[in-house]
């Protein structure tokens, strides 16, 4: 190699060591076992839907259900004007059953184990809502949900519709 060669060589690696190092000597809130915010989140109003096409969990708790409850606390704390509805269907339709109709499609004798997580996002101002086409194709009536659930006439339509309304989609 050319003197200058080498000279840019080591240039170059003892640039690379340092910009490695910089992460290291810049973690003192890290090392302390704190958290920096670099970038705060204060939201005035949040329109939010959840699409609950299918059963995501996190140990026996429904990844879904307690996202929106979280959710739900963190913007009555902060003051955020919210709207938020869930749409369930497909796959995960089954969660918005009742006792009797949930025992019996799950061959269990245990109830709805999500009925008090939905029951109360409902007291709380949460839309829930049973997708038509998912009823029809499980043969569910009205009759066969917990009770507030409403049913929308397809999923995908409702969620289309809301999201043009303003609503940001998650998907858990």
């Amino acid at each position: 190699m050319k003197p200058s060669s080498v000279a840019r060589a080591a240039l170059i690696a003892a640039l690379l060591a340092t910009a490695y190092a910089l992460p290291a000597a810049a973690a003192p809130a890290e090392a302390t076992g704190e958290i920096h915010i670099d970038v705060p989140v204060a939201l005035k109003q949040a329109k939010v839907v959840f699409n609950m096409d299918h059963a995501a969990f996190g140990g026996d708790t429904p990844v879904g259900l307690a996202h929106m409850t979280m959710m739900v606390e963190r913007f009555k704390q902060n003051g955020t004007k919210w709207k938020m509805t869930a749409i369930f269907h497909g796959e995960a339709g089954y969660m918005l059953l009742n006792d009797e109709t949930y025992n019996a499609v799950r061959k269990t004798k245990t109830g709805n184990p999500y009925k008090s997580m939905i029951l109360n996002l409902i007291s709380q101002g949460v839309e829930v809502e049973e997708c038509a086409v998912t009823m029809k194709g499980n043969k569910w009536t009205n009759a066969n949900l917990l009770p507030g659930v409403k049913v929308d006439s397809g999923a995908d339509g409702r969620i289309i519709e809301l999201v043009q309304q303003g609503y940001v989609m998650l998907q858990p």
